[in-house]
């Protein structure tokens, strides 16, 4: 393994015009490219090239083929990465596509699914939201008797998301049964996530069946229907633009592990966990995901917590191959996680 040991200011100007190069074009770059296009101190391609012999020796680049040009490695890019600190304005075209995707949001989870797609466009990678899981937790729920066998169950979530759901039941049930069935859940389980309210009812239906007897009956007739799905994640998973991936990974299968990954929306939400820190305030840029999902070595986690006020309400991130536009990238999602108070903040004055 190569040791990577600090570079000097030519070597600096040289490998990060190199990682530019590449950002851009994705072919393996060669010094007379350097000379010609990013050369301010018009250094030669003699020169040049000794200065990448040390740049490989030094782990920063490799070359992908005899014959060709050298490529980044991971190291290039954390240090890439560490020299963009405080760099950067986010462009006026990216400004205006958050800001029209963003206009109008009325909850979290609106805004955190408007942003998964939002940033997915403005970095052709995979755009992530995630909310706070401690945010979905039960306000109130309430039964609505729509025909015979079926009910309208809509639950409330103490961050003020509402969800409906029509669920068909195998026995007649009054709508005197429901509202009692409702206000035993109300009053017992208001705070609690669903799923801990659905694990409790199952252990509560077996204990307590003789002592309810029809209560505990409308219960378990409507928890069997599914009247409590839909909201039994602690959490909201927003992904899109993984179909943006398909066309950089060679290797089949190991697009489809990838894919299968990003597609499971628990797998993302772990992800994200894993990397990103609630009390962080900047945002954070990991270079190879391999510790945390082996087929994601070759990718980049561009993130950062979500606030309303000091409340820590979810994450925002983009996942995109290693060859990303960091720049462009990392002022998006900080621009987003900043709106992402200011709106939210607002509406609730």
């Amino acid at each position: 393994m190569a040791v990577h040991h600090p570079i000097g200011p030519r070597e600096r100007q040289i490998l990060t015009a190199l990682v530019e190069t590449y950002i851009s074009t994705g072919e393996p770059v060669g010094s007379v490219t350097l000379s010609r296009t990013q050369n301010k101190e018009g250094l030669s391609p003699a020169t040049i090239r000794n200065v990448m012999a040390e740049l490989h020796d030094a782990g920063y680049i490799e070359q992908p083929h005899t014959s060709a040009g050298r490529i980044p490695t991971t190291s290039a890019y954390r240090f890439y990465v560490d020299q963009l600190s405080g760099r950067g304005q986010i462009t006026e075209q990216s400004r205006e596509l958050i800001t029209g995707s963003l206009t109008g949001v009325g909850d979290v989870q609106e805004f955190l699914e408007r942003t998964s797609r939002v940033l997915s466009l403005i970095s052709s990678g995979v755009g992530v939201a995630v909310s706070g899981g401690k945010k979905n937790t039960l306000d109130h729920i309430y039964f609505t008797r729509l025909a015979s066998q079926k009910i309208l169950a809509v639950v409330v979530t103490t961050s003020g998301v509402v969800r409906d759901r029509v669920v068909r039941v195998s026995q007649e049930l009054s709508q005197v049964d429901l509202e009692t069935a409702a206000n035993f859940i109300n009053e017992n389980f208001r705070g609690w996530t669903i799923t801990d309210i659905r694990a409790e009812l199952l252990r509560r239906i077996e204990q307590q069946k003789s002592e309810y007897d029809r209560m505990m009956k409308a219960v378990e007739e409507l928890h069997r229907a599914g009247a409590l799905e839909g909201a039994t994640s602690a959490q909201d998973v927003f992904v899109e633009g993984v179909a943006n991936l398909v066309g950089r990974q060679q290797d089949t299968d190991r697009l489809t592990q990838m894919l299968r990954t990003l597609e499971e929306r628990q797998k993302v939400a772990e992800l994200l966990g894993a990397y990103l820190d609630a009390q962080q305030e900047a945002v954070r840029v990991v270079i190879g995901l391999e510790e945390a999902a082996p087929e994601l070595k070759d990718f980049v986690l561009i993130g950062a917590p979500a606030r309303v006020g000091n409340e820590v309400m979810g994450s925002v991130a983009v996942i995109g191959p290693t060859r990303i536009d960091y720049q462009h990238t990392i002022t998006a999602v900080s621009y987003i996680a900043g709106l992402f108070d200011k709106i939210l903040n607002d509406k609730e004055q």
